[in-house]
């Protein structure tokens, strides 16, 4: 008996690619790209050349759709971040010096609009929105690492460091879709830096 033939698009995907993922690559892109609020189902359906049913069978909803779009965005900062800290074991000024070439790094990307984090939350006021939870527990693990490394740099009141060096970043990343990746570049260096130089005075 020979297979029938595939009945919608959805069947069609690239080799190695799992539908769910299909939906996620389009919507993610779309989603940073465009906005949360910008992007409807239909546009994703459309983009990702599958049947709504099959967008709904695998996240249920648009908000579950967002969620996961920042779940995916989350576990990919934190293994690079964590890559970057498995290098610097024990030397936390080389970790924090890393960490910072590395944001620097994607300030300069060409169409970087900043954190998606923050750019979803900024669009969600619902503080129970599933997305919001996801965005509010990236942001309270960065400040956690953050105060961890300037508590083993010796930092003085390393938790108001770590929270300051959190808040530098935030700001470079809010500031990145208006341009000038270089300049947020060396003034969150400069930054950093100070916060440094203050916990050791």
């Amino acid at each position: 008996m020979t297979n029938p033939k595939p009945s919608s698009a959805e069947d069609e995907g690239a080799p190695g690619l799992s539908l769910r993922d299909r939906i996620l690559d389009t919507a993610s892109t779309l989603f940073y790209r465009e906005g949360v609020h910008a992007v409807g189902v239909d546009l994703v359906v459309k983009e990702s050349g599958i049947a709504k049913t099959s967008l709904y069978r695998h996240f249920g909803s648009k908000d579950a759709l967002v969620a996961a779009f920042l779940e995916r965005e989350d576990a990919d900062f934190w293994g690079q971040w964590d890559a970057i800290a498995d290098r610097h074991r024990g030397d936390p000024e080389g970790e924090l010096k890393a960490l910072l070439e590395w944001m620097e790094e994607r300030l300069r990307r060409p169409g970087y609009r900043g954190c998606p984090q923050l750019n979803v939350a900024a669009e969600l006021p619902d503080p129970n929105h599933p997305a919001r939870l996801v965005a509010a527990a990236h942001k309270v693990r960065m400040r956690r690492h953050l105060s961890a490394i300037a508590k083993r740099m010796g930092l003085k009141q390393s938790q108001e460091i770590g929270l300051q060096l959190a808040l530098a970043f935030d700001g470079a990343f809010i500031s990145a879709p208006f341009g000038g990746g270089q300049q947020l570049a060396d003034t969150l260096r400069k930054t950093v830096r100070a916060l440094v130089e203050s916990g050791r005075a």
